[in-house]
């Protein structure tokens, strides 16, 4: 039979050799648990890279959208707002041109149409100098504007008239009364 003291030294050694093992186990956790540590903020810190990249990239796209959107307006031609009122000698006209100064404003009319013409400057252009400066909304019309009416009847071409004031054209286009004349059949 072994006696105690065997069994003692036994399980002691035994024992030892667990705990040294539990000991090694515990190590290799918390190696593990520090790699995991480390994998975790790399994901984590790239992560954070990747969005900001992205919203700069988001940015940047909107920047250059914007301005292919404002050289979009500067190069098509937009038109003016206007009022058209018809009386039965008489069309009057109202365009808006707030901004433009009188002599910038081009009326031509024709046998049975009437042309307004006018270019408004960008406020952004007023920064130029400023290259912080960058457009958040744009919707007030810049650019070269035309409007062209067609009217029903010819115009009286040497008494249209045209007033300007405040941004504001008021044009009085007298219709063109050609008088009827009866043919005698022979």
């Amino acid at each position: 039979m072994v006696d105690s003291e065997t069994i003692e030294e036994k399980i002691s050694d035994k024992k030892e050799e667990f705990d040294e093992k539990i000991d090694e186990g515990k190590e290799k956790i918390e190696d593990k648990k520090e790699k995991s540590k480390n994998i975790a903020d790399n994901i984590i810190n790239d992560l954070y890279k990747s969005i900001d990249e992205f919203k700069e990239n988001v940015r940047n796209m909107q920047k250059t959208a914007d301005q292919k959107y404002s050289d979009y307006k500067k190069a098509t031609v937009q038109t003016l707002d206007i009022d058209l009122i018809e009386t039965k000698d008489v069309y009057y006209v109202k365009a808006a041109v707030p901004g433009v100064e009188k002599d910038d404003v081009l009326i031509e009319a024709g046998d049975n149409d009437l042309t307004i013409e006018t270019t408004f400057k960008s406020y952004f252009d007023e920064f130029a100098e400023d290259e912080t400066a960058e457009v958040i909304s744009s919707s007030i019309k810049s650019g070269r504007c035309v409007k062209t009416i067609r009217f029903e009847n010819s115009l009286d071409l040497e008494n249209i008239k045209a007033k300007f004031s405040n941004g504001i054209v008021i044009i009085t286009i007298p219709k063109l009364v050609i008088p009827k004349h009866k043919v005698n059949v022979e």
